[in-house]
């Protein structure tokens, strides 16, 4: 299964991230909770885990919602 962390996501703000990990305590929490939900994610894709399908669909709503916010404080 592919992982979606912010790095392969983002490659033309891999610098700005690095950056933004260590100086806004904002980002760095979005940063982390993303990461915990993507990790999340891959354990029940790849069948390490079983969830219903509703609870799926939140993790999934909640990274793009993540992922929405990190994208705004990148393009600033």
């Amino acid at each position: 299964m592919e992982r979606h962390n912010l790095l392969n996501e983002f490659p033309e703000f891999t610098a700005k991230i690095h950056e933004l990990k260590t100086t806004d305590n904002h980002f760095k929490k979005l940063f982390d909770e993303y990461h915990e939900v993507e990790h999340e994610i891959h354990k029940y894709n790849s069948g390490a885990e079983v969830t219903s399908d509703e609870h799926m669909h939140e993790l999934k709503a909640k990274l793009l919602f993540l992922k929405d916010e990190i994208f705004s404080m990148l393009k600033n």
